[in-house]
C-alpha cells in the first residue's frame, strides 16, 4: 500500500532551508526526506507532508466507557480507530504496536472521512473516537472525518496525550465534542525520563479545553508502580485539578501492566488504585473512577450532593441509571455534570472490529 502524501499544516520554512513542523512542542527541524519524531509527518520537496491520511490500523466498535469516557453518552457505542506513528515516546505505551509502529504496511485499512461517517451511521454509533493511537499527530484527517460526522449527527471524541501547540490545538479542538486526555504524571521529572516529553504543554491543553472550549473533558492517569504512584504526587496532582479545573471533571486512576519497555515492573494493585481515588474525593474532585480492573464501586457515578448511586456499571455493563432526563439526581436534584440521555445505551462491553468502506 502506498503511502498518501497529504498537504500537512502547521509548518514553515527556516532560514538554513530546513523546515520546522508547529504542531506540538516537539518543533522536529527537517531535511529533504525526513521525518519527525512521530514517524508520520515528512519533509518532501518544500512541504511537510501527512503520510498515514485516509489509512488504519483497523476499526472496532466500542463501548464509550471504555475511552475511558463516564459522562458522555453511558452505554452507547463508539466507532474507535487509529493511524500509527505518536509525537510521545511512552518507556510503559500499552498500544506500542501501534503508536511506535514504523511499519506503514501495519496500516491494512483505507477510508475516507465520508467512509468513516457513513460507517458510524450503519453500525448504530454515537460517536467516532480517534484513538489507540495520538490523533495530534493525524489532526488534518481527524478534523476532516469530525466534519464529515457532524453532518451526520455524529460526534467526535480524542483520546490524546494533549502534547500540542497553541494554534493547532484551536483548530483541532473546534471540532471535538469530548476528549480523555492521558495526565501520564505529575512530575516534570515522569515526563522527561519516561516519555521524552514535558508536563507544562499537557497543563496548558487541560487548562485550554476546560475553560476556553465546549468539548467535553475527562482525564486519564496509569498509575505505573514506583513511579508515579506515591500518595504526595497523587495528592498533589488532585490538589492542582480542583484548583485550575474544577471539581466536576472527571478523572481516572487506571492499572498498568507490564509493556513494551517497562517489563520488569508488576501490575498495579488494585488497593493503589482505590487508594488513590480515595485520595482525589478527598481533596475535593466530585467524578472519580477506577479502569483496567474489576471494581464495580469505582465505576459508579455518585451523587456530589446526597452520595446517592446514580449509574452502577460492572466493566462496562451499565447496571443501574438514575438520572432524570435533565441530567440530575432523582433523590435530591442536584445537577450532574455531562452529556447525558433519558435512557442509557446498551451496548455493554462488548468490542466488535468491523470493516469500514
Amino acid at each position: 500500500m502506498q503511502e498518501s502524501e497529504y498537504p500537512a499544516r502547521w509548518w514553515h520554512a527556516l532560514e538554513d532551508g530546513r523546515i520546522q513542523c508547529n504542531l506540538c512542542p516537539r518543533d522536529c527541524k527537517l531535511h529533504e526526506g525526513q521525518r519527525g519524531m512521530c514517524f508520520v509527518r515528512q519533509r518532501t520537496g518544500d512541504r511537510m507532508v501527512l503520510t498515514t491520511y485516509g489509512r488504519s490500523s483497523g476499526f472496532c466498535v466500542d463501548p464509550i466507557e471504555k475511552k475511558p469516557l463516564a459522562h458522555f453518552h453511558p452505554g452507547s457505542s463508539v466507532l474507535s480507530f487509529g493511524t500509527a506513528g505518536c509525537n510521545l515516546a511512552c518507556r510503559f505505551c500499552q498500544n506500542w504496536d501501534i503508536s511506535k509502529s514504523r511499519q506503514m504496511d501495519r496500516l491494512t485499512d483505507e477510508a475516507s472521512p465520508e467512509g468513516i461517517a457513513r460507517a458510524a451511521e450503519q453500525y448504530g454509533c454515537r460517536s467516532v473516537a480517534f484513538t489507540y493511537n495520538d490523533p495530534v499527530i493525524f489532526s488534518e484527517y481527524a478534523m476532516d472525518v469530525a466534519d464529515a460526522c457532524h453532518a451526520r449527527g455524529i460526534k467526535t471524541v480524542a483520546v490524546t496525550a494533549g502534547y500540542m501547540h497553541a494554534e493547532p490545538r484551536r483548530e483541532f479542538y473546534a471540532k471535538m465534542d469530548a476528549a480523555n486526555v492521558d495526565l501520564k504524571a505529575f512530575t516534570e521529572d515522569f515526563y522527561f525520563q519516561l516519555t521524552a516529553a514535558h508536563l507544562k504543554p499537557v497543563l496548558e491543553t487541560l487548562e485550554y479545553l476546560r475553560h476556553e472550549t465546549k468539548t467535553w473533558l475527562e482525564i486519564t492517569t496509569l498509575l505505573i508502580p514506583g513511579k508515579n504512584d506515591s500518595d504526595a504526587e497523587v495528592g498533589a496532582m488532585s490538589e492542582w485539578l480542583l484548583k485550575h479545573l474544577g471539581p466536576d471533571v472527571p478523572l481516572f486512576f487506571t492499572a498498568f501492566h507490564p509493556d513494551y519497555k517497562l517489563r520488569d515492573i508488576p501490575e498495579t494493585p488494585p488497593e493503589t488504585l482505590r487508594r488513590a481515588r480515595e485520595i482525589a474525593r478527598r481533596a475535593g474532585l466530585r467524578y472519580v473512577y477506577t479502569g483496567n480492573t474489576h471494581d464495580p464501586a469505582g465505576e459508579t457515578t455518585l451523587c456530589p450532593d446526597c452520595g446517592g448511586e446514580l449509574i452502577v456499571r460492572d466493566w462496562h455493563d451499565i447496571l443501574t441509571y438514575r438520572l432524570t432526563e435533565e441530567g440530575k439526581c432523582p433523590d435530591c436534584g442536584a445537577g450532574i455534570p455531562g452529556h447525558f440521555d433519558a435512557k442509557p445505551g446498551d451496548f455493554g462491553r462488548r468490542r466488535r472490529p468491523v470493516a469500514v468502506m
